[in-house]
C-alpha cells in the first residue's frame, strides 16, 4: 500500500516555490505604468470616530492632495497657513543639505557609518509636523527629519555621528541612531522593529495615566515581517492604544524588494484590516497627503478612537546606507522614473503656485542651509573626528548601567585605566 500510495502521489501536479523577483534590474529599462496614481483629491476622508471598516478602500487607494497643477485638492487638503508650509520645507530641505554633508564625511573617513533620506523626507518631518510636540516618537533608523523638525541642535547630531568627546551617548551608539529625551525622541536600535512594541507599550502606559500623549512609530515596509511588528499590532488592536504605526514603503530592503516582504500580495495598510484597526494609504512624496494623515490618525487617538495603521508610498531615492551600493541590484533610473516626484520638489512647486514662494527664495535658502550645516559641522569637529582620539574617557565604558558598580567591575575598571597608562603614559 505504501508503494501504491508513493505512485499516486508522483501522478499529482508538481508543486513549485514562487521566490519574488522585482521589475527591474541593473541596466533594464524602467517602466513604472503598473503603480496606479490616483486622482489628487479624490479620495474620501472618514471622520476620526469613524469604525476601521470604513477606512477599507484607503487601505488599496493612494490619498494624495498635490495634483499636477502643484495644487491642493479634495477633502484631506490640510488648509495650512503658508508659513507652516514654508517652515516645513526649510525642514525637509534642511535634512537633505545635512544627509549631504554627513555622507561627504563618512566618504573622508570622519565617521564610520551614516544613512541618508533622500526621497523621503516628508514621510518624518510632515508627519511630525501634525504631531503634538511632546508625542512620543519610536524611530527607525531613517527619521533625522523628525530631531530637525523638532529643533535639535544639529551640532549633538554630528557629535553622536562621529562618536566624540561631545557625543552624550558616550559612543555607545551606532553612528546615526540619536536619542533624545527632551525631544520625546525614544532610543533609535538598529534591531528592526523592536521599536513597535515599546511604542505600544508606552501608549497604553499614557493611557493607563489618563496622560494626553499619544505614541507614533516608524519602521519600514520590510520591517513588517518581523515579530515585533505583529506583537505590537495584536496589542495595539486588543487594548485600544492610542499609537500610530507609520509604515515607510521605500520599495526597497537594503538589497531585496518590498515583494519579500508581501507587497506582491497586496497593500502593507491592507494589514490594518486583518487586525481590525483603522488604515491609510498615502501618497508619502506629498508632503500636505503625509500630514493630513497622520494629523487624522492622531486626532483619532486623542480622542480615544484607537490606533492607526499608515503606509506612506515612497521610494528610496539612494543607498541603502554607505555600507550599500544601489546599483548592484536595481536600475539606475528608477530614481528619474519614479511616478510620485520629489517631496521637496512638490512642495517648493506648491507655494509657488499659490504665490508664497519662488526659485529666487529657494535658492538663497539652499544656500543659508548648506552654511548652516557646514558652520555646525566645524564646531562638532573641534570635539574630535573618528580615530582622532578625541573621545569620552575610557572609564566612562564602565558607567551608566549599575547605579552602584558591582565589585568585580570596579576590579575591571580599575586594572583596564592601570594598562590603558602602562601602554599610553600622559
Amino acid at each position: 500500500m505504501a508503494r501504491e500510495g508513493e505512485r499516486g502521489r508522483y501522478n499529482r501536479p508538481r508543486l513549485s516555490l514562487h521566490v519574488p523577483e522585482p521589475q527591474f534590474r541593473p541596466g533594464d529599462t524602467v517602466d513604472f505604468s503598473n503603480i496606479p496614481v490616483s486622482e489628487a483629491g479624490a479620495q474620501a476622508r472618514p471622520d476620526e470616530a469613524c469604525q476601521p471598516i470604513e477606512t477599507t478602500a484607503l487601505c488599496y487607494d493612494l490619498v494624495r492632495v498635490l495634483g499636477d497643477d502643484h495644487r491642493a485638492h479634495g477633502p484631506w487638503d490640510p488648509r495650512l497657513a503658508p508659513d507652516e508650509l514654508r517652515q516645513m520645507l526649510r525642514d525637509m530641505a534642511l535634512v537633505r543639505a545635512f544627509d549631504e554633508r554627513m555622507y561627504r564625511g563618512q566618504r573622508q573617513g570622519k565617521t564610520s557609518f551614516y544613512m541618508k533620506c533622500t526621497g523621503e523626507e516628508a514621510t518624518s518631518v510632515a508627519a511630525v509636523h501634525a504631531l503634538a510636540s511632546d508625542d512620543m516618537v519610536f524611530p527607525s533608523y531613517r527619521q533625522q527629519g523628525i530631531l530637525i523638525a523638532r529643533g535639535y541642535p544639529l551640532i549633538e547630531m554630528i557629535n553622536q555621528i562621529y562618536s566624540n568627546r561631545g557625543d552624550k551617548l558616550k559612543g555607545r551608539q551606532l553612528p546615526i541612531m540619536y536619542s533624545s529625551r527632551a525631544h520625546s525622541f525614544f532610543t533609535i536600535s538598529g534591531n528592526l522593529a523592536t521599536q513597535v512594541p515599546q511604542a505600544v507599550g508606552w501608549a497604553m502606559a499614557s493611557a493607563i495615566r489618563h496622560d494626553s500623549r499619544i505614541a507614533a512609530t516608524w519602521l519600514g515596509e520590510g520591517s513588517t515581517a518581523e515579530g515585533d511588528f505583529h506583537s505590537g499590532m495584536t496589542f495595539a488592536a486588543v487594548y485600544n492604544a492610542p499609537v500610530i504605526f507609520n509604515v515607510v514603503n521605500n520599495q526597497w530592503a537594503i538589497s531585496s524588494f518590498s515583494g519579500f516582504a508581501g507587497s506582491e500580495r497586496t497593500t502593507f495598510a491592507a494589514r490594518a484590516i486583518g487586525y481590525g484597526i483603522a488604515g491609510l494609504r498615502v501618497d508619502g512624496n506629498d508632503p500636505l497627503a503625509v500630514y493630513a494623515a497622520v494629523r487624522w490618525a492622531a486626532d483619532r487617538a486623542r480622542s480615544n478612537n484607537g490606533p492607526t495603521l499608515i503606509e506612506h508610498f515612497t521610494y528610496r531615492a539612494e543607498g541603502h546606507s554607505t555600507s550599500d551600493d544601489p546599483s548592484a541590484y536595481r536600475s539606475a533610473r528608477e530614481r528619474e522614473e519614479w511616478p510620485l516626484g520629489d517631496p521637496i520638489m512638490r512642495l517648493k512647486q506648491h507655494l509657488i503656485a499659490i504665490g508664497e514662494w519662488s526659485d529666487e527664495q529657494h535658492r538663497e535658502m539652499d544656500l543659508a542651509l548648506a552654511e548652516e550645516v557646514k558652520a555646525a559641522t566645524k564646531e562638532a569637529e573641534k570635539n574630535g573626528i573618528l580615530g582622532h582620539g578625541m573621545h569620552h574617557p575610557f572609564h566612562t565604558m564602565f558607567e551608566d548601567v549599575f547605579e552602584e558598580l558591582p565589585w568585580h567591575l570596579e576590579e575591571q575598571a580599575d586594572q583596564a585605566i592601570r594598562e590603558r597608562q602602562i601602554k599610553w603614559p600622559q
